[in-house]
C-alpha cells in the first residue's frame, strides 16, 4: 500500500519526502511533479513567499530511466528562503542571541504546539506547522495521481466560494463537469486559467475584488473548494469495517490540509435539510446497464464507490496570520498584547484546491490496490481489465 512521509521546516534548508508502495513500471518525470508544484503556488491572494520560491523537485531514489522501481522514492524540494534564515534556523549551535517568539497567533498551532512540546520559542512550532509543508505533500502525492491516470482515473478541482462570494452559475459548471466526466482533470486545466480557480468570470471578478478589500483591512479570507475523481470503478472501499470506509478515509485526507475545518461527500450538508426521496440517487436500467440520473451521494454508498463521479468538498477557514493582528497572551510575560505578524497569504483557497487533488490521490490509489493488487503497473492493468 502507498504511504508517504514529509519532513522539513518552512525556513529550513529543504523539504524532503519518502513515498513507499508505488508499483514498479510507472512512467513519471520531474516535469510532471513540478507542474503540480507550480499549480500549488498560483492564486490571487498569495503572499510574498511565493515570489521567493520556485519549487522544483529532486528525485533522489526509486526511479530509473523515468520509471519507478517499486522501491521507496526519496524526494527533495530546496527552500530558497533558507539563505535568509541560516542563522535563525541553524541545525548546530545553541541559539544564543536569537530572538524567541512568544506571541502565539489565535487560530494557529502556535500556542497548543508550544504547550504540547514544552517550547519557550514558538518558532519551533511555526516552521513545521506552516502550510509550506504541503509543497512536499503535493510532490509525494503526484506519484499516486500519475499511477491512477494509468488506469483511466483522473482528478480535478475548482473553487466554489471565497468568503461570501459564491459560484453564481453552478448549472454551467455542472455542464462542464458532465462534458469532462470521462477525464475530469480537464476541468482543472480550465480552472487553472483563473487567478482564483473559479469557473465563472463574474464570480471570479467579485472574488478578486473581495480579496483586494480584505488585504487593505489587514484581514484574511477562506472558502470552499471541490475535488472530483472520474473513472473510478464500482467496489472500491468497504462497508465491512469502519476504518476501511472510503468516504471516511477521503474526509480524513482532506481534513489533514492546513486550515480545513469541514469536509462533505456529494451534497452532504444540503442533503441533511432534504427528504430522503429528494436525496437518494435512483437507479434505472438503460441499454442493459444500471445508471443514475443524479449523483447527490457523491459517488459513494456505504463507504464503497458506486461508479459515479467522486465529489469531495473542503471548507477552508481564513488563515490565522493577520496583518491587523488579534489579541493574544505573551507566553513569557503572561501579558495581553497584539499578536505578531508572520509573512503570509491573504487567501489560499485556490492553492488548497490543488492540494486537495493531491491528498485524495493516494487514498483512491490504495483502494484500487486493495481491490486488485499487484507489484507492477502491467500486472495491475491485467487484473483490472
Amino acid at each position: 500500500m502507498i504511504r508517504y512521509y514529509t519532513a522539513g521546516e518552512s525556513h529550513g534548508q529543504a523539504l524532503v519526502g519518502i513515498v513507499e508502495g508505488i508499483p514498479a513500471g510507472l512512467s513519471i518525470s520531474s516535469e510532471y511533479i513540478n507542474h503540480q508544484l507550480w499549480r500549488r503556488q498560483q492564486g490571487y491572494g498569495r503572499g510574498g513567499r511565493m515570489r521567493i520560491e520556485t519549487d522544483k523537485v529532486e528525485i533522489l531514489s526509486g526511479v530509473r530511466f523515468g520509471k519507478t522501481l517499486g522501491t521507496p522514492i526519496a524526494l527533495m524540494v530546496q527552500n530558497k528562503d533558507w539563505q535568509n534564515w541560516t542563522e535563525r534556523m541553524s541545525v548546530e549551535g545553541s541559539g544564543k542571541g536569537i530572538e524567541k517568539i512568544t506571541l502565539p497567533r489565535p487560530g494557529h498551532a502556535d500556542y497548543v504546539g508550544s504547550v504540547k512540546y514544552g517550547f519557550d520559542d514558538i518558532r519551533n512550532v511555526i516552521d513545521r506547522a506552516s502550510a509550506r509543508e504541503t509543497a512536499m505533500r503535493v510532490a509525494c502525492c503526484s506519484f499516486a495521481k500519475k499511477f491512477l491516470e494509468e488506469f483511466g482515473i483522473h482528478i480535478g478541482s475548482h473553487v466554489l466560494s471565497i468568503g461570501s462570494i459564491e459560484l453564481q452559475k453552478r448549472s454551467a459548471v455542472d455542464k462542464l463537469i458532465k462534458k469532462y466526466s470521462d477525464k475530469i482533470s480537464k476541468l482543472s486545466v480550465d480552472a487553472d486559467k483563473s487567478e482564483v480557480r473559479i469557473l465563472d468570470s463574474a464570480t471570479e471578478a467579485k472574488a478578486i475584488a473581495a480579496i483586494k478589500a480584505c488585504k487593505k483591512k489587514g484581514d484574511t479570507l477562506g472558502g470552499i473548494f471541490e475535488v472530483l475523481v472520474s473513472g473510478v470503478p464500482i467496489g472500491l472501499g468497504s462497508y465491512v469495517h469502519y476504518d476501511r470506509k472510503l468516504d471516511g478515509q477521503l474526509a480524513q485526507a482532506v481534513m489533514s490540509i492546513h486550515a480545513i475545518k469541514g469536509v462533505e461527500i456529494g451534497d452532504g450538508f444540503e442533503n441533511a435539510h432534504r427528504f430522503g426521496s429528494d436525496v437518494h440517487d435512483e437507479m434505472i436500467s438503460k441499454s442493459g446497464k444500471i445508471i443514475r440520473p443524479t449523483n447527490r451521494a457523491g459517488g459513494l454508498e456505504g463507504g464503497v464507490t458506486n461508479g459515479e463521479l467522486l465529489v469531495i468538498r473542503g471548507a477552508m477557514k481564513p488563515i490565522s496570520t493577520l496583518a491587523n493582528p488579534l489579541r493574544t497572551v505573551d507566553i513569557k510575560t503572561n501579558e495581553t498584547q497584539k499578536s505578531r505578524y508572520e509573512r503570509s497569504d491573504v487567501c489560499a483557497v485556490p492553492a488548497a484546491s490543488v492540494i486537495g487533488e493531491a491528498v485524495v490521490a493516494p487514498v483512491v490509489a490504495n483502494a484500487l490496490l486493495e481491490k486488485f493488487g499487484g507489484d507492477s503497473v502491467k500486472e495491475i492493468q491485467k487484473r483490472l481489465k
